[in-house]
């Protein structure tokens, strides 16, 4: 070990002129040959590098700065990079007598140049030169770079003079932002003091404007690209909204308009210290925001920089590679690390992204702030900056509020003690700014964020602010923008408390793509959408039946606490529900209308839960959904409410498949609601099944002898599970077959945006499963099978199938779609080939979930059939495993509902006995239930701590 590494609190440092000691006796035991020379250097310098980075990144756990070790991470770079520098023009390419073509610096650019380096960032360098490029210059950076990147540090650079520094960043904003941090690490001070000169009289105020333009701009373009809002569950840690370039973007600014009306005085103070090589960027850039911020502004400032600082070089160190993507896996590594522990019904996991999502929150506020203060300072300019509406000044007469004015296109309070003397005047500002279609101005922000004290229970309970937040809510214009802002001033929470507790709580899983308070104001908009027409084309029926709704308001109430229960002892039902009548009670509505939006949120799952796990076709399953539903009104409400919450779970959750089950299903309770008293549905379906079923066959036969007789071999619940055309279809492919051949014919059903295979085959057990393996080893996914049996034996399953991107399986590819038709009829013979192993993503992201299996029972449901509901990690082949089970227990399969929820596979299947055609017996279910949870709890591919180990060694090493 070399001893130029010398000990120091907090952290090891490097002892630059020891190190560049062991550089000089290197240079002395050298053949003098460019080669040698490199390879000793480079082994001196990584060692070094390696010694006084490893305790820096090995302290960040118990590190309350992740600032501090970005900065000191930066500073071990600086000793690296100048000790080399300095090798390099001593020994190497030594310049006696420099000439003016051969004067050379080096910068530090970008985020290294603000002193800034997480464990796997760039170092960005800026090779400044006197005049153009020299054999001599050329030669001295060529030995630099690849120095540095034999070192493994990935490094962006460029050469340039002073004339074409300022140019290049003169016509690039991305090129100015990283020239704005420059940093000078070694070579001619001269030319650092050349630079700052002819930035500041030509660079920086010649276009100030447009600057700090295309950094709001950027800043809008990232946002779209990482995603518009902060609450999305893996969120860009860097460049997400309220992330740190939003920070960044504000420092930039700042040091921008500092050096576009420089203070003389202080320019000369500030190029010395650059010209010495000290950190002048901390010295100039930080004052800027000092004095623009307040004081609780700057600790909001730092304690989100250093927060969100300490997250970005844990998930470097978790990864083993610059992530900025705070995904699923890395989530509970870095959770521990940081020092969160479990709580009640709060996972760690869930604790710290909460924490994140509450910065970000912080961060977006400090923005709005810091971007009002900079209009305030350059009005007409900057004016133009904050992409508000720019309507010109709007005066607001005393009829609507004779303490708001719009300001700037925003709008804002005449002063800021105005809801002091008047609470309600906090929605009364909402309600003008939802009319108006304004944003609000930060001073208007600012003075709400300071008044939350004023809800009191006696403002909770006060009736004019219930009005103007439900008008809000149910009539207004743009009810997510508007809630979403009165979310981020904290008054909503505050107002409803039970919505204050999920605001920032996230679900540690792969379903839900935002946190539950940005999921629930997003479903409201999907109402709101439905009301107004946007989505009357791709949701025809509750477009169609949203104005039949009797009472809107219960069904807007009911998706704003839908999910308050999340997380509490009592369950999402049970608590959402409870909480819901608090709620309701305190906003002063009528009893009839509190036991509505309770019974809504309580059953707001029950909807889907019936759609996609249970037999639609099956008259028991009618019977049963219309008995807890009641009436025609709940059922319009409750169909708004669920595509609603299935829409706003996060992108391609939603699709037709889904929307075709949950229509069958609507119809066929409509239905039976118009068969007889609502309090009769189920009777009334019971007891009509078999005289619809005779009609049915009447219909469909049409005097054809052939098309009776195979009618009246199959079951009842066969004729209610397909339309006409499918079912003569179905007919066409059994006479199709010839001495028991089976055969496979599949269908592109855009209804359902899946394919579907229709297999015609004599029955016998293993039929399903070898059907299912074939599916598995061709890569499709099942989403959903109805199996069939004539009473003369012959089996008729229909699977629906779609790709890996949720797309109808084969639908551009005929010839795909034929070889599955021949290899499935071949598995209907018994011939399978050997079951495919699969190397799926997916198995790496799953594997940070701890998903316990489980399997259920239901014989309740079904007088024939037993319901096995099982639940585990998804993986490919799943289905084709569990069905198999079945098989060799001798156990049928009527019907398989398939469904994914993010990592988690829920599948439900209707299964009777083989041999008795009934309901599964006790020891038969305890023998299922046994083989399946070991199929279920098969380990995933990839176990979740071996990458995190290994990238850990690496960076040991």
């Amino acid at each position: 070990m070399l001893n130029h590494i010398q000990p120091a609190a907090p952290a090891y440092r490097i002892d630059g002129a020891q190190l560049r000691q062991a550089l000089t006796q290197a240079y002395e035991d050298s053949t003098g040959e460019t080669s040698d020379l490199r390879r000793r250097a480079v082994a001196i310098l990584k060692e070094s590098w390696d010694l006084a980075r490893a305790p820096i990144v090995d302290r960040i756990d118990q590190a309350r700065s992740g600032h501090t070790v970005a900065h000191a991470l930066s500073k071990c770079a600086d000793e690296i990079v100048s000790a080399l520098w300095d090798f390099t023009l001593t020994h190497v390419y030594r310049a006696r007598n420099p000439t003016e073509g051969e004067r050379l610096s080096l910068l530090a650019v970008g985020g290294y140049g603000r002193g800034e380096l997480a464990p796997y960032s760039d170092l960005d360098l800026l090779f400044l030169r006197a005049w153009k490029e020299t054999s001599h210059s050329e030669s001295v950076i060529e030995f630099i770079l690849y120095t540095l990147w034999d070192l493994g540090m990935k490094v962006g650079h460029s050469s340039r003079t002073v004339d074409e520094a300022v140019k290049f960043a003169r016509g690039d904003h991305t090129i100015m932002t990283a020239l704005l941090e420059h940093r000078r690490i070694a070579g001619d001070a001269d030319l650092v003091v050349q630079l700052d000169a002819k930035l500041a009289s030509e660079g920086l105020k010649s276009n100030m404007f447009d600057f700090v333009a295309a950094k709001l701009e950027e800043r809008d373009s990232r946002h779209v690209k990482a995603g518009t809002t902060r609450f999305v569950v893996e969120p860009n840690i860097k460049e997400g909204k309220g992330g740190l370039r939003d920070l960044h973007t504000l420092f930039w600014i700042a040091k921008y308009l500092e050096g576009a009306e420089p203070n003389p005085t202080r320019f000369h103070e500030e190029t010395e210290k650059r010209a010495r090589g000290e950190g002048s960027t901390r010295d100039a850039g930080w004052k800027v925001l000092d004095r623009l911020l307040t004081d609780k502004e700057r600790q909001i400032f730092m304690r989100a920089f250093d927060f969100l600082w300490k997250v970005r070089i844990l998930m470097h160190l978790t990864a083993g590679r610059a992530e900025e993507r705070l995904s699923f896996d890395l989530q509970p590594e870095i959770a521990t690390r940081m020092g969160f522990v479990d709580r009640t019904g709060e996972p760690n996991v869930e604790r710290f992204m909460r924490r994140y999502f509450i910065t970000t929150k912080e961060v977006g506020a400090l923005t709005r702030t810091f971007c009002t203060k900079l209009e305030a300072q350059q009005a007409k300019p900057l004016a133009r900056l904050s992409n508000m509406i720019q309507s010109g000044l709007m005066n607001l007469t005393r009829a609507d509020h004779p303490g708001f004015a719009v300001t700037g296109g925003r709008l804002s309070v005449n002063s800021p003690d105005i809801f002091q003397k008047s609470p309600v005047a906090m929605f009364l500002l909402f309600k003008m700014a939802d009319r108006l279609d304004l944003d609000l101005h930060p001073d208007a922000f600012t003075a709400i964020a300071r008044n939350l004290n004023l809800v009191t229970p006696s403002l909770r309970r006060d009736k004019r602010a219930a009005e103007l937040f439900l008008d809000l809510l149910v009539r207004g214009k743009n009810p997510y923008r508007t809630l979403s802002m009165m979310s981020e001033t904290g008054l909503l929470g505050r107002y409803i408390p039970e919505f204050g507790r999920i605001v920032a709580q996230t679900q540690f899983n792969m379903y839900h793509a935002y946190t539950v308070d940005e999921h629930t104001l997003r479903a409201i908009d999907v109402i709101h959408g439905v009301e107004t027409g946007r989505y009357k084309d791709e949701h025809p029926l509750a477009s169609s039946i949203m104005p039949q709704l009797v009472d809107k308001e219960s069904l807007y109430l009911a998706m704003l606490l839908h999910d308050t229960g999340k997380g509490g002892e009592d369950g999402q039902e049970i608590g959402g529900e409870r909480a819901a009548r608090k709620a309701c009670e305190r906003l002063g509505l009528p009893d009839w209308k509190i036991d509505q939006v309770a019974w809504l949120v309580r059953h707001h799952l029950v909807l889907s839960d019936y759609a996609q796990k249970r037999d639609v076709s099956d008259p028991e399953t009618v019977a049963s959904f219309a008995d807890i539903v009641e009436t025609p009104e709940r059922l319009r409400l409750l169909l708004i409410l669920t595509v609603a919450d299935i829409r706003a779970v996060g992108p391609g959750v939603w699709n037709a498949w889904k929307g075709q089950l949950m229509r069958d299903l609507f119809a066929a309770t409509e239905s039976a609601f118009r068969g007889g008293r609502e309090s009769d549905a189920i009777s009334s379906v019971r007891q009509g099944l078999s005289e619809r079923a005779e009609a049915r066959r009447a219909e469909l036969s049409e005097n054809n002898d052939d098309m009776a007789a195979w009618l009246e071999t199959m079951d009842e619940n066969y004729l209610f599970s397909f339309t006409p055309e499918d079912i003569k279809a179905h007919a066409a492919l059994v006479w199709s077959t010839f001495d028991a051949e089976p055969a496979a014919k599949a269908r592109i059903d855009l209804s359902r945006n899946a394919t579907a295979f229709s297999i015609s085959a004599s029955d016998r057990p293993g039929l399903f499963a070898g059907l299912a393996r074939t599916f598995a080893n061709l890569g499709a996914n099942v989403v959903g099978a109805q199996v069939f049996t004539s009473s003369e034996g012959n089996a008729l399953d229909v699977f629906y199938v779609q790709d890996g991107q949720g797309l109808p399986f084969a639908h551009d590819d005929p010839q795909r779609l034929r070889q599955a038709e021949q290899q499935l009829e071949q598995a209907a013979l018994g011939h399978l080939p050997p079951p495919v192993t699969y190397r799926s993503a997916l198995a790496a992201r799953t594997a940070a979930f701890a998903i316990a299996p489980t399997v259920a029972f239901d014989d309740n449901a079904n007088a024939n059939m037993t319901i096995i509901e099982v639940s585990g990690r998804d993986r490919p082949g799943l289905l084709a495993d569990l069905v198999e089970v079945m098989a060799k227990a001798h156990v049928d399969i009527a019907s398989a509902h398939i469904d994914c929820y993010g990592e988690r596979a829920v599948d439900a299947f209707y299964v009777a006995d083989h041999f008795r055609k009934a309901q599964l017996g006790a020891s038969q279910k305890q023998s299922v239930r046994k083989h399946l949870l070991e199929v279920l709890d098969q380990a995933p591919a990839v176990p979740p701590k071996a990458k995190l180990t290994r990238a850990r060694a690496s960076l040991a090493r």
